[in-house]
């Protein structure tokens, strides 16, 4: 795997945001997808993630698909994750991303432990709260949990908390 390069912010590029399968899948069962087009302007994912959500998300032109120019690093492909989380990981790693949108757990402590800035659904979703694209979170997380996207009780509370929607 190449050495993350810093240099695209030395020439003025704008770094890119790169997302996995299920935020994008999640925030499109609650309606919630264009949040990532208002907060990001522009989302980046591999072919992988293209590949996994197409039965459940048409994506539209502001997620765009980037292919890999490298590939998949053996520290990758030794943690085992799921195709998509190893793409985007890996595409993280080569675009060197602002940020990593990322909910399963293993895959989010690789990417941690690589130096990407990782955040998951429910940030996303507290971070458009804060910036008043959002209303409430409740009705957000409560919808999420009848997609049966799991989400810990603890975890729960300390995004409501978090909110400052907490019971």
């Amino acid at each position: 795997m190449a050495k993350r390069n810093s240099a695209n912010r030395d020439f003025g590029f704008v770094r890119p945001v790169v997302c996995n399968s299920s935020p994008l899948i999640g925030l499109e069962q609650i309606g919630k997808l264009s949040l990532l087009r208002e907060l990001f302007g522009a989302i980046a994912v591999p072919p992988a993630v293209v590949t996994e959500v197409a039965p459940s998300v048409s994506l539209p032109r502001w997620i765009e698909q980037r292919a890999l120019s490298q590939n998949i690093g053996p520290l990758i492909l030794e943690a085992s994750l799921g195709r998509g989380e190893s793409e985007a990981i890996s595409l993280a790693l080569e675009l060197d991303a602002l940020l990593m949108i990322l909910d399963d757990r293993p895959a989010r402590r690789l990417a941690q432990s690589l130096s990407l800035p990782v955040v998951g659904t429910l940030g996303i979703l507290l971070l458009a709260k804060r910036k008043h694209l959002l209303p409430a979170l409740k009705p957000c997380l409560e919808e999420l949990s009848r997609f049966d996207f799991r989400i810990a009780p603890a975890l729960y509370e300390q995004v409501l908390e978090a909110a400052g929607e907490s019971l």
